[in-house]
């Protein structure tokens, strides 16, 4: 096991030069989905990493519940610093689970109080409300509790919400851009995406830097599908900064799901020529050069945790046999 077992605590620091190539030279849409899966592979391989070093702490503390073989000299020596690194993992991999915990539960009610807000409309794409202030926002559908005569879960739709105070600031096509825009990221599930990147960061603070990345490569998606969908890309460059300035110190309970982003990089973008779709970047280019060594940190990062894991196994099952 050695010191491998400590490479996927701070392999993700290879998937930093990609989190800032990814936003400017790869299509938002394909951006949002590396660095989604990048962090999620890094975070789960470093939890596990954790995992594994609980296991030798737990079972060097006195009075501890495991079997006594689990202390075995042999357990020890297979990990490098053992009392010090044992000991230190159990209460990070305790704050790891707390904070993911917290971050689910939190957007599961944010999620759940902005459904009930609107059980009083009728379930349409789009739900205006009669509030003066100006915001706008993707709401993703859900399934509610099983209803008692049918025992199935009916299903509040994905819906986009916006007030009356916006309408009122923003052009008939300006209006189109913007329901064009929210209806993207309905389309897209890019709160999956956002949700994940956050919890990847929750698990690790290396990953901090994609959960930002994301957050701005969701907001460039659902840019270019607006785009796409108006087939004038000024307009919608257009109605995101006005919707950005008149809704500047507008609070809302959004559901834990869209960022606005860095406005003027996006109204930058769209005022440009479309990005290309290309799937995957050339090799000898910044951009491409900094996926190899993410896609290389990220294989190393989840061969040493399965190496560390099988060595462990094999370890602990020798020490507690009988």
């Amino acid at each position: 096991m050695g010191f491998f077992v400590f490479l996927p605590l701070v392999l993700p620091l290879t998937a930093w030069p990609i989190a800032r190539l990814a936003e400017q030279h790869l299509h938002p849409r394909t951006a949002t989905r590396l660095l989604s899966g990048v962090a999620g592979v890094f975070a789960l391989c470093s939890t596990l990493c954790l995992g594994l070093l609980m296991v030798v702490g737990t079972a060097q503390l006195p009075g501890n519940p495991l079997p006594d073989g689990w202390s075995d000299p042999e357990v020890r020596a297979a990990l490098p610093y053992d009392e010090v690194a044992g000991r230190l993992a159990i209460p990070a991999l305790f704050a790891v689970v707390v904070a993911c915990t917290r971050t689910l539960w939190r957007h599961a009610a944010r999620h759940r109080h902005a459904h009930q807000a609107l059980s009083g409309l009728r379930p349409t794409l789009v739900a205006v409300l009669p509030d003066p202030d100006p915001y706008a926002y993707a709401l993703p559908g859900r399934r509610g509790g099983r209803l008692r005569r049918t025992g199935r879960r009916p299903a509040w739709p994905g819906r986009v919400v916006v007030s009356a105070g916006m309408l009122d600031r923003l052009a008939s096509r300006e209006r189109r851009a913007l329901f064009a825009h929210e209806r993207a990221h309905l389309d897209g599930a890019h709160h999956r995406y956002l949700l994940a990147v956050r919890l990847a960061a929750r698990a690790n603070p290396f990953l901090r830097p994609l959960c930002t990345a994301v957050a701005y490569t969701a907001e460039r998606w659902a840019d270019e599908d607006a785009a796409d969908a108006l087939g004038d890309r000024r307009v919608v460059a257009r109605a995101i900064g006005r919707a950005a300035l008149v809704s500047r110190g507008t609070r809302v309970g959004l559901p834990g799901f869209a960022v606005g982003g860095p406005v003027p990089r996006r109204v930058a973008a769209l005022l440009g020529p479309a990005p290309a779709a290309r799937v995957w970047p050339p090799a000898f280019t910044s951009v491409g050069l900094a996926v190899w060594s993410a896609a290389a940190g990220t294989a190393v990062s989840a061969l040493s945790s399965a190496n560390s894991a099988v060595a462990l196994f094999t370890v602990l099952r020798a020490a507690t046999a009988v």
